[in-house]
């Protein structure tokens, strides 16, 4: 028996809350599908030492320059061990560090241009999945529209209650 099969039958809205966490473990499933699909890129191109969480911090790092704090108020990065990935990045030399000069205690980040290689594989092989969806009818602009707006109005909802309701 299922989650949504145990939980569902004592709740009212019943229906609802099948969907709801049916799109949760959807949403939990597709990350996940992500960091594989993500994973054997990076394995199809040659770089092992690099796992697929931190080439996708990479990717959203981008060109920007950054503070571990930065990246989790920005919505880069929503791990609890950003820290350790970050230090692993500098050590095999795929961002650069530095204090900053007005707060000591702050380190800011920016990618090398072995980062940005890193970055460049993770966006031409998210460029080749957006084209593959439209080129095979699997979802256009209108239905890529509409999951993000709904998925923005999920994490605005989440977003509000760990802000509002403790």
């Amino acid at each position: 028996m299922s989650i949504q099969e145990s939980i569902a039958p004592t709740l009212p809205h019943k229906g609802f809350m099948v969907g709801y966490l049916e799109a949760l473990s959807l949403v939990e499933r597709l990350h996940r599908l992500l960091l594989d699909v993500i994973k054997d890129e990076l394995e199809r191109v040659g770089v092992l030492e690099i796992n697929a969480v931190q080439a996708l911090l990479l990717f959203n790092i981008g060109d920007n320059e950054v503070t571990a704090g930065e990246l989790k108020s920005r919505g880069y990065y929503q791990g609890s061990n950003v820290s350790y990935n970050l230090k692993k990045l500098v050590e095999m030399g795929y961002m650069h560090h530095q204090r900053c000069e007005i707060d000591r205690r702050s380190v800011r980040v920016r990618l090398t241009e072995k980062g940005r290689n890193i970055r460049d594989v993770v966006a031409d092989l998210f460029a080749r999945h957006a084209d593959g969806l439209q080129d095979r009818g699997v979802l256009g602009q209108d239905g890529i529209s509409q999951i993000t707006t709904s998925l923005k109005r999920v994490e605005r909802y989440w977003t509000d209650q760990i802000r509002y309701i403790y």
